[in-house]
């Protein structure tokens, strides 16, 4: 079992995450500690205004939210009863047994696992401490978990590193020169040492959904001319933010001489990885999409991201796949004709013509100007620090902003 825990700034941003998750039918709350309703008789509001009325009795601390994930290893199939028998035995173990909590079980990713929300704050109002609370309290109550519920040990889950790669919190990294370029080195080098990649776009295809890109500048630019390599950050909408980092100044060093190498390396172990993913493509368009957006859809839930590519004008021409469970990037054209935007379309044409003709077929054959895709809406967890404020919230604090 693998722990991460982390510090929301509110309690808000917690919750937002895990109910959102809820609403699009990727998770589930399945228990509660330490509350009086059932979290199912419970909605949002009930639910926050539990962890908010505590947090109120300790108005000088800072941080007063606990968020954990428990990551179990992929052949571990635990049901609903024995999942929250670990929660309160991991949350007594580390000094939250008696506050309240909600557990969520997700089903987005590629191992199960739950979150827990809790608050630092106690009923009398003190803080629960949390300095060094990983090291010093959650590593000894996590292996003390393993053992009593005979969990597969975190040192022997094959896909450990998939738990830790996580996109930027920007909010930090974007902080100073330190927190980006200690942000920027962990992704990059984690990026590199385990997906097959054999170009800087295909690259950069992956390291844009963890905030990141590698930037070598303006086409007639200075970098560019002697071939520097510049790492940036990116905001949600992709622009670029914080001080650039010189390719140079990182650990690993990942200059454009040391990528053209991995890259050259990559070459030689690519077959593997197409056919990987020609099966899965095969067995996606079995289920005949008809339209981009189902086939994205489709494939989100095997861990495939499709990036499409446009030129200045707004056409797309080409798409490439990044497949976080092989850990690969590869161009559609690189698979065959059948794999690319044009053979894709032609499969939808054709898919759209063998179905019954009708009115109802009228919404089926809308045409999609802008195929763009929803990027790792949950894989890896990149919103866990996102603020995400409900609509039904957003239009209670409108209300009760019109009403001061």
């Amino acid at each position: 079992m693998v722990a991460k825990i982390t510090m929301p700034i509110t309690i808000s941003r917690a919750l937002n995450y895990n109910e959102q998750k809820v609403q699009k039918g990727k998770a589930k709350c399945i228990g509660e500690g330490n509350i009086l309703l059932p979290a199912s008789c419970m909605n949002f509001y009930q639910k926050l205004d539990v962890f908010e009325s505590r947090n109120k009795l300790n108005e000088r601390a800072q941080t007063k939210t606990i968020h954990i994930s428990l990551n179990f290893d992929p052949s571990e199939n635990h049901s609903t009863q024995k999942l929250n028998m670990i929660a309160a035995a991991y949350l007594d173990r580390i000094g939250f047994g008696e506050q309240p909590y909600l557990v969520y079980q997700h089903h987005d990713a590629g191992h199960p696992h739950i979150h827990i929300v809790s608050t630092t704050i106690r009923s009398d109002g003190s803080r629960i401490p949390t300095h060094n609370i990983g090291r010093n309290v959650s590593e000894p109550a996590r292996k003390e978990i393993e053992e009593i519920f005979a969990l597969v040990p975190a040192s022997k889950q094959e896909k450990t590193k998939e738990y830790l790669l996580q996109p930027i919190d920007i909010e930090v990294a974007h902080y100073g020169y330190s927190e980006t370029r200690r942000s920027i080195a962990n992704i990059t080098s984690q990026v590199l040492d385990n997906y097959n990649i054999i170009s800087l776009p295909a690259f950069n295809a992956v390291l844009k959904q963890f905030n990141v890109m590698a930037d070598e500048g303006k086409e007639n630019g200075i970098i560019r001319k002697h071939k520097g390599l510049q790492y940036r950050l990116l905001d949600d909408n992709g622009n670029k933010i914080g001080v650039p980092i010189k390719a140079s100044s990182l650990p690993s060093q990942p200059t454009l001489v040391t990528l053209e190498k991995k890259f050259a390396t990559n070459r030689k172990n690519r077959d593997r990885h197409v056919q990987s993913l020609k099966d899965t493509l095969d067995q996606t368009l079995k289920k005949k999409p008809i339209r981009m957006s189902q086939l994205t859809a489709l494939l989100l839930e095997k861990k495939i991201v499709t990036v499409l590519r446009t030129n200045p004008e707004g056409r797309t021409y080409g798409i490439t796949y990044v497949d976080h469970l092989n850990k690969a990037v590869i161009n559609g054209s690189e698979l065959g004709k059948a794999y690319s935007i044009a053979g894709l379309k032609k499969q939808f044409k054709q898919t759209i013509k063998q179905l019954p003709k009708g009115p109802s077929i009228l919404n089926l054959l809308t045409t999609e100007k802008s195929l763009q895709t929803d990027l790792l809406d949950s894989l890896l967890h990149p919103d866990w620090e996102a603020e995400q404020t409900p609509y039904e919230l957003r239009k209670r604090k409108k209300k009760e902003t019109d009403n001061h």
